[in-house]
């Protein structure tokens, strides 16, 4: 089984407005800073992302890829590579706890493999810098209250 990197992070608001964050992916390259361009390139019967292609320069790690998306309830997403010019393998998932209140944990998990040779050190330490810049990313945006609610998914 494939080793992975994951941390969590509380965000200061309700699980709602942060999924409805982490759904808007055309506005990711506002605030990832590692995802340069997204485009929704299929949607389910709810108008959730299904295939999303995204081109992504995280220092070690630079690609045009497309992932697929599977949404559990409202509080879980996870996705998995479809097609990469560089990437064996990208699994993640956000997964959102409610602390009560406008209170939510936030858990991404992520395992990269890529095509080239790389030191699972090294994997592991890009994992960690794509997590921690995306969690912070997405504190800084939910909380700033930037997500507009067309943007929300429907759950």
């Amino acid at each position: 089984m494939a080793e992975h990197t994951s941390s969590s992070i509380t965000i200061e608001a309700a699980p709602t407005d942060v999924m409805g964050v982490i759904a808007d992916f055309a506005r990711y390259p506002e605030w990832t800073g590692e995802v340069k361009e997204a485009e929704v390139l299929a949607t389910d019967d709810s108008g959730r992302a299904e295939k999303v292609r995204l081109l992504l320069d995280a220092g070690a790690i630079k690609d045009d890829h497309t992932l697929a998306y599977t949404w559990t309830g409202a509080n879980e997403v996870s996705w998995t590579l479809v097609k990469s010019q560089m990437l064996r393998s990208l699994d993640g998932s956000y997964l959102l706890k409610p602390l009560g209140g406008d209170r939510t944990e936030v858990t991404y998990q992520l395992t990269v493999d890529v095509k080239i040779p790389m030191l699972g050190m090294i994997k592991r330490k890009a994992e960690k810098v794509i997590i921690d810049r995306a969690l912070a990313g997405l504190k800084k945006r939910v909380e700033s209250g930037e997500c507009p609610p067309q943007a929300r998914p429907v759950p």
